[in-house]
């Protein structure tokens, strides 16, 4: 009975534990991608140095052109 208790046991926190993680991750991109990565941007324009903001984000403009494009659903 008790072995049976442990079994169960660890598997629901295991799947708590895996949840956690999603949910970090999940935060953690929004962090980046709406917070952290536009105020760099600011913060290297605001001081001289647009020949890096540039390229910057040019790149992540390519990268969300191929998402969007990648993502699309296909027309029926």
């Amino acid at each position: 009975m008790i072995t049976l208790f442990v079994i169960l046991m660890i598997t629901v926190f295991a799947k708590m534990i895996g949840l956690a993680f999603r949910a970090t991750w999940g935060l953690t991109k929004i962090f980046f991608g709406l917070i952290f990565l536009p105020l760099t941007l600011i913060g290297l324009v605001i001081g001289g140095l647009v020949s890096f903001a540039v390229p910057i984000l040019v790149i992540m403009g390519i990268v969300m052109l191929i998402k969007a494009i990648v993502s699309k659903p296909a027309a029926a």
